[in-house]
């Protein structure tokens, strides 16, 4: 992998780059479609290309080990060759997801036994295992195996925490280094900073991440229910002291107002459910602010869903034939607001990437950001 920085801005910390891979470039700043099962939810790949114009999409390693099981991926060539996607592919470790089990999981210092959600049979994660599993899955960028914190947490827990996942970190470095590629092109692993709200704690895990040396890291852990605030104050922090020509990834963020705002603290890479699940309930994001489709005024309105983003689905449609199909329950209307609001996101980090390398983003930033927040 390699990334290249184009330009940054003068008034904040925002920058526009480039990541290379084996599977083709990501510009950056980029939002990435969550694909959680080896599919975006409600979109096929078909439409995450020529509408969406996605360029690269996450899949999950919790989810796609327990179904449809490292076999079948292994025999079609990876996730690339089992869901047809020959675009960037990123894939989680599976360690937010082992923490929303709750009870069905027990954490020690070799790793995490848990029970599956499906069928209630037992399994562990080990940050070696984990590694395995994604050499298997066959991702571009793969992250290390950490343990995500609740909001709130206390203290003590937290420390303990972030020192758990450094020494799981350096396991997965360790087995990354040991192992290959199964699939002939490279894979990158990512660290991840952890520290829950408490600055020292980020200080000291920013410091142990970036000592690492990896090609890109992380930032776990944030968007867990914390204030915006205390979110951007941990995401300023973490930049300034992760190095600055390597991608940043703040994970499972956020709104369009987050985005930005962390873009102009220097993050790099986003990845958020939010664009689809609130999709699939009505909720749509567009240029003039947020729309809940269902509202009745929204009735009678034969206008486009949203001229400015362009794409076929959200200049065809109107609101009121999308808010029809919600209404109706109707699989299409999931379907037409899914590919709308990753449309949406595609647009509003490009044109974070123009208005950076015009020299113009906090200005723009600082507009755009009361739009696309406000209520319609």
């Amino acid at each position: 992998m390699k990334f290249t920085l184009s330009a940054k801005d003068k008034h904040s910390q925002a920058r526009s780059g480039t990541i290379t891979t084996d599977h083709g470039e990501i510009p950056t700043p980029i939002f990435m479609p969550v694909g959680t099962a080896g599919s975006v939810k409600a979109v096929h790949q078909r439409e995450l290309k020529e509408d969406i114009d996605a360029k690269i999409i996450l899949g999950n390693t919790y989810h796609l080990y327990l179904r449809p099981g490292l076999p079948l991926i292994e025999k079609a060539g990876g996730l690339h060759g089992f869901n047809g996607w020959d675009r960037p592919l990123l894939t989680d470790s599976g360690g937010y997801q082992v923490y929303s089990l709750g009870a069905n999981r027990k954490i020690t210092e070799e790793g995490v036994v848990f029970k599956s959600h499906i069928d209630g049979s037992k399994h562990t994660f080990t940050p070696e295992g984990v590694m395995d599993i994604e050499r298997t899955i066959g991702a571009d960028i793969i992250m290390a195996f950490d343990e995500c914190t609740p909001y709130p947490c206390e203290y003590g827990y937290a420390k303990k925490s972030m020192e758990l996942t450094h020494r799981w970190l350096r396991r997965c470095i360790d087995r990354v280094d040991a192992t290959h590629s199964k699939y002939g092109y490279k894979q990158t692993l990512f660290p991840i900073v952890q520290g829950s709200v408490y600055k020292d704690l980020r200080l000291q895990s920013a410091e142990f991440i970036a000592n690492q040396n990896q090609q890109g890291n992380a930032i776990g852990g944030l968007s867990v229910g914390e204030p915006h605030e205390l979110m951007y104050e941990m995401t300023e922090l973490v930049c300034g002291i992760l190095p600055s020509d390597k991608p940043r990834y703040l994970m499972g963020v956020g709104t369009p107002e987050n985005i930005l705002e962390c873009i102009a603290l220097g993050i790099d890479m986003f990845d958020c459910v939010m664009p689809t699940r609130n999709a699939r309930n009505g909720m749509l994001f567009t240029t003039q602010g947020i729309i809940n489709i269902r509202n009745e005024k929204w009735k009678d309105d034969l206008s486009p869903i949203d001229l400015e983003v362009g794409g076929h689905v959200s200049t065809f449609y109107s609101k009121a034939y999308l808010r029809h199909l919600i209404i109706s329950k109707e699989i299409l209307g999931a379907q037409i607001a899914s590919i709308h609001n990753l449309t949406f996101y595609l647009w509003l980090v490009r044109m974070a990437k123009q208005k950076i390398e015009e020299g113009i983003f906090t200005e723009w930033k600082n507009k755009i950001v009361k739009i696309v927040s406000s209520r319609l």
